[in-house]
């Protein structure tokens, strides 16, 4: 990940975040060989970016295709009202839908855009029908399915 440089980390917190970001279970004394700092000024920033929000956590990638979770889809959601408090209901909602991996609000011909992520077609049009058209404020929705995924995180 780049870190723009306007931003108000110093040079060893961009550092520190473009590594952790490719690299999370880094040991602290190899992060501090890589920037250039001790081990406890590098283990105190990388705190404090925790604590500051700038890290939001640590997790696995888990490879989709082994655990059999190969059919991407992307649907294009259509709210029937957009004031705020339904876009709150649709939110709080969606993310509640395991199958759902990303949601984005977008501007455009459609309101949101889901990633949606099952085994196969069939079980995609299950979490369609069932979960996703049932949300609230939905109107219409309209799916693209992935043929390949080049470059995802």
């Amino acid at each position: 990940m780049h870190i723009p440089k306007d931003s108000q980390l110093d040079p060893f917190d961009r550092k520190i975040l473009e590594i952790v970001s490719e690299d999370g279970r880094i040991a602290v004394t190899e992060l501090a060989n890589r920037i250039g700092l001790s081990k406890t000024p590098c283990a105190a920033r990388l705190k404090r970016l925790t604590e500051e929000g700038y890290i939001l956590g640590f997790r696995a990638m888990l490879d989709p295709q082994r655990l059999g979770l190969e059919h991407v889809a992307f649907a294009e959601v259509t709210l029937s009202d957009t004031r705020e408090k339904a876009l709150a209901e649709f939110n709080q909602a969606v993310r509640k839908i395991r199958e759902v991996e990303e949601c984005h609000m977008i501007a455009g011909r459609f309101d949101y855009l889901l990633k949606v992520r099952t085994p196969n077609i069939r079980r995609y049009r299950e979490i369609l029908g069932e979960k996703i058209s049932s949300l609230p404020h939905v109107a219409s929705t309209s799916t693209s399915v992935a043929m390949q995924s080049v470059k995802e995180r």
